[in-house]
């Protein structure tokens, strides 16, 4: 990630009712919130969550798609992990039991693997 995305992306997330809607889409996962149900769930005016949202979406961390007449906002993984991994590619400077904590925190969202079914 270049570091004018990374700063863009950084002050998107500097706002509250934006930093509290990446939360909600990222515990959301793939199905993804109606802009509606966004600002139900934010306690802010449907004007007020677009304009949020249209920041988020600049930033690449948040994508959105029309279903039937609902626009469905999703997190974007890949931004939010490029953001992360911008901010830790330096990490561990050769010790790397400081990255560690971190990584375990990475390994909860790992897919869980598949069972064989045989």
């Amino acid at each position: 990630m270049e570091e004018r995305r990374a700063l863009l992306s950084f002050a998107a997330l500097s706002q509250e009712t934006r930093l509290h809607i990446v939360r909600m889409l990222v515990v959301a996962g793939p199905d993804g919130l109606a802009a509606g149900v966004i600002a139900e769930k934010a306690k802010v005016s449907p004007s007020n969550v677009s304009f949020h949202l249209k920041e988020l979406e600049r930033a690449g961390l948040i994508n959105q798609q029309r279903e039937s007449r609902s626009i469905i906002y999703t997190a974007n993984y890949d931004g939010l992990g490029a953001l992360v991994r911008f901010l830790l590619e330096d990490c561990c400077a050769g010790h790397p039991d400081i990255c560690a904590p971190v990584s375990d925190l990475a390994a909860c969202c790992a897919p869980a693997p598949k069972e064989n079914l045989q």
